[in-house]
């Protein structure tokens, strides 16, 4: 499994992206962002997390690879990537065009700026990352590119500010494409249950065999919160429905998932590296959860 990349090994694996070696720190000093025609790019990238965020307007057909699970790409559709879910690409039609823009979390939190990313349906660890287009959609929406694609190359001062706000015209279009219960209102168990989230999904990808799981259990994430543990039971319960130890446990099945799908690692290995002292502990922990063991569920995915 590949490590977290980072907008430099963006640009160092996609060095036509950036023929001009455009800073990673280029706007005006609060983050990067750039823009770009899909016109050129991979047929396939690697599975892994990147430390930026992203948006992608794909025309061509193709599948995306989450830990557990693949979404088909049959129709133009509008990806939103963060950088806690890790995910890979594999196109499938030749022709592949469309546009995507990238940029780090700073780009978006300047002080006059109140939108909070990872608060958002569409970045939310968990949420609906794909939405699929209409014609008129997908012309709309290629045009808010293309104005970002010329705004970019400008001599205007302010060019970083008006393209903050063409990517929340992105946003704000996709964002109508919501279900209405999707929003949730704010409050104490809300804040408590997204930064539990957020904290969790922190904790991986697991992409070496030199670390491992640090948190483990509800009481290991509430020392860390801060909070004493019934309190943060009681507040991811009542905002999402489920344990603190439902969270964790299928947290840790999808990255088993991943790892037994996308790496060479033996049985053994993404047992300790998940935090397990025995693999044993690990083979049961994943039996109870999948009704069946990794050793067979490894073999029937890549016999699939």
């Amino acid at each position: 499994m590949s490590k977290t990349e980072s907008v430099q090994e963006f640009y160092a694996r996609n060095p036509k992206a950036n023929p001009s070696g455009l800073s990673v720190n280029n706007a005006n000093g609060i983050g990067h962002f750039n823009v770009f025609s899909r016109e050129n790019c991979f047929r396939s990238t690697p599975y892994s997390r990147r430390d930026f965020y992203k948006i992608t307007l794909i025309i061509g057909s193709g599948k995306l690879y989450y830990a557990d699970k693949c979404v088909d790409i049959d129709k133009p559709a509008l990806l939103f990537s963060n950088p806690s879910t890790p995910y890979s690409w594999e196109a499938i039609s030749d022709k592949q065009t469309g546009y995507f823009c990238l940029f780090t979390p700073s780009f978006m939190h300047a002080e006059h700026q109140h939108f909070i990313l990872h608060q958002s349906a569409l970045f939310k660890v968990g949420g609906n990352y794909v939405f699929f287009l209409n014609p008129q959609q997908v012309i709309s929406l290629s045009g808010v590119f293309m104005q970002m694609i010329e705004e970019i190359k400008s001599d205007y001062i302010h060019k970083y500010d008006l393209i903050r706000n063409y990517v929340q015209v992105i946003i704000h279009e996709a964002l109508k494409m919501q279900p209405a219960n999707t929003y949730q209102p704010h409050s104490s168990a809300v804040r408590i249950s997204n930064l539990f989230v957020d904290l969790l999904e922190r904790q991986f990808p697991i992409d070496s065999q030199e670390r491992s799981l640090e948190l483990k259990t509800a009481k290991d994430y509430a020392s860390k919160l801060a909070i004493h543990v019934n309190h943060l039971n009681r507040a991811v319960k009542e905002n999402t429905g489920k344990t603190t130890t439902q969270h964790i446990s299928d947290r840790v099945i999808r990255e088993a998932k991943a790892l037994l799908i996308h790496s060479n690692w033996t049985i053994a290995e993404i047992a300790y590296s998940l935090g397990f002292s025995y693999p044993p502990y690990f083979n049961n922990f994943f039996r109870k959860h999948t009704k069946m063991t990794p050793g067979i569920f490894r073999e029937q995915y890549l016999h699939v």
